[in-house]
């Protein structure tokens, strides 16, 4: 993470160089975004939070643990493809779960599927690609996740 800052800077400080102008307009529209985000994120992070402190970890490791099998796998892409939340609120999220003792695999099989499947937009999709192409597309991208999901496992067991 330290890398990370330390570069963000450096590549800051150049932009700062070349161009102060578009650097600070960057800057202002940046913030303003972040500014506008900030009230769903901590709703959302909230809402999440609250329903953790409730939900026994027993439970979430009970349908989300390393020992969910299959079933655990498909529980996670159902809440992920029903789910819109947006990546900058997942990410988040994830960690929280991952803390509460969720394993990675499923947490991979939620984000793949958060991102990638759809079920609540298929209609507007549909609209533009017609049903086939939406359905086969999200279909593929459930199965996809899955299959993400137990390479992730089989890759954590070997590593």
């Amino acid at each position: 993470m330290k890398i990370l800052i330390a570069i963000t800077i450096i590549c800051l400080f150049l932009s700062f160089i070349k161009n102060r102008g578009k650097t600070l307009s960057g800057i202002k529209r940046g913030a303003t975004l972040f500014i506008n985000l900030l009230p769903a994120m901590l709703s959302v992070i909230i809402l999440i939070s609250i329903a953790l402190y409730l939900t026994p970890r027993e439970e979430l490791i009970r349908h989300f643990g390393n020992n969910t099998g299959i079933a655990g796998y498909v529980f996670a892409a159902l809440l992920g493809s029903i789910s819109l939340i947006p990546g900058i609120i997942a990410y988040p999220m994830a960690g929280m779960l991952i803390k509460s003792g969720v394993s990675y695999s499923v947490i991979a099989v939620f984000i793949t599927t958060l991102t990638m499947v759809g079920i609540i937009t298929i209609p507007m999709e549909a609209r533009y690609f017609g049903y086939k192409t939406a359905l086969l597309r999200n279909g593929l991208s459930f199965c996809g996740a899955i299959i993400i999901g137990i390479a992730i496992s089989v890759l954590w067991d070997i590593l």
